[in-house]
């Protein structure tokens, strides 16, 4: 936590707006969020939650007094000025607290932002991958997990402990080819035989006239697949099944082409040449990844980089992501 420390020093010294001034921002601030709210008592994926809604009001409010939020129909514009800090705001997935939450805040505040939505779940609600391993580890009546073919040891459960398995476990799904991924979700449940959660899954979606809603109210809506598959795991053919499908669920139902799209997982290794062949045959302008990064002039349109914001990012550490991104945004290559 050296940058949480650092940026600290910088807000109470108030150093930071002038080393931001000697270090000046050349290009666009990527802002990843996913949900916003409180998780923590949540049997779901807990770090999914970017930030409580307080938290994310006030964000917001900072950013509309300190950057030119931009949306993605202004890149282009954006890279060729020399003289803005611009900042683009982005959710990935397609929860329904964006919604209820973060468009009511949004337009409170005057802002706009970039929903990717893999529209599997919207036509049919469902738990997603990752909601299902933190389920399954948080039901479970078991005291270990042993997955001797996938895992070198087993996974204790002990008091405390099952927050870091389920990390484990979605670093495991995460790293294999979609066909083993499969196997592996269900030889977990077969581990695990965890009772499923006590939710409707048509709560924690969006529906197709929200984001109808969201659009004509000056939202963007990008894609992220069909079912939020780790493209690089999957062939060219199976990649272009889940990208064209979801552009094509997204016109028929907004009425508007895909020009945006953000990568499931978004590591450097979650996507390959195969992505962006698909991506350019769709025409998409701008495509984006989430493992950290500052868009400057150069940036690769295929490639362009986000910041993930998470609740441990205090008001320091968020300014100092907006005013020196180099620094506090700069690359992570370590799986997310």
């Amino acid at each position: 936590m050296k940058l949480r420390k650092l940026a600290s020093f910088l807000d109470k010294s108030h150093l930071r707006p002038l080393l931001a001034a000697c270090m000046p921002a050349r290009g666009i601030v990527g802002l990843n969020y996913h949900r916003i709210g409180d998780g923590s008592r949540s049997e779901l994926d807990r770090g999914l939650w970017s930030a409580s809604e307080e938290g994310f009001d006030q964000q917001l409010a900072w950013l509309k007094l300190n950057s030119d939020v931009i949306s993605p129909a202004e890149i282009d514009l954006a890279r060729r000025d020399s003289s803005g800090r611009h900042v683009l705001i982005t959710f990935d997935d397609g929860y329904k607290d964006n919604y209820d939450c973060a468009v009511p805040t949004l337009r409170r505040h005057g802002l706009t932002a970039t929903f990717f939505i893999a529209t599997g779940f919207i036509d049919d609600p469902r738990l997603a991958w990752w909601d299902e391993i933190a389920s399954q580890i948080r039901r479970t009546d078991r005291d270990e997990i042993d997955l001797p073919q996938w895992l070198p040891q087993p996974q204790r459960l002990v008091v405390g402990q099952r927050e870091a398995v389920i990390r484990t476990m979605l670093r495991k799904f995460k790293s294999l080819p979609g066909d083993q991924a499969k196997r592996f979700l269900a030889d977990l449940r077969d581990a695990t035989q965890a009772s499923p959660p006590s939710l409707h899954h048509e709560d924690l979606w969006m529906s197709w006239d929200m984001l109808r809603e969201m659009d004509a109210a000056g939202m963007t809506i990008g894609g992220h697949t069909v079912n939020h598959i780790v493209l690089s795991g999957s062939s060219a053919a199976e990649q272009w099944t889940e990208i064209s499908t979801c552009a094509a669920r997204i016109e028929t139902e907004i009425g508007k082409r895909m020009d945006y799209f953000s990568y499931p997982v978004g590591n450097r290794n979650s996507f390959n040449q195969d992505s962006i062949e698909c991506l350019r045959k769709l025409g998409v302008a701008y495509a984006f990844s989430y493992y950290g990064g500052f868009a400057g002039i150069n940036a690769n349109r295929y490639d362009m980089p986000r910041v993930a914001i998470e609740p441990y990012i205090d008001r320091g550490w968020f300014r100092a992501i907006v005013e020196l991104p180099r620094l506090f945004g700069r690359p992570q290559d370590a799986i997310a």
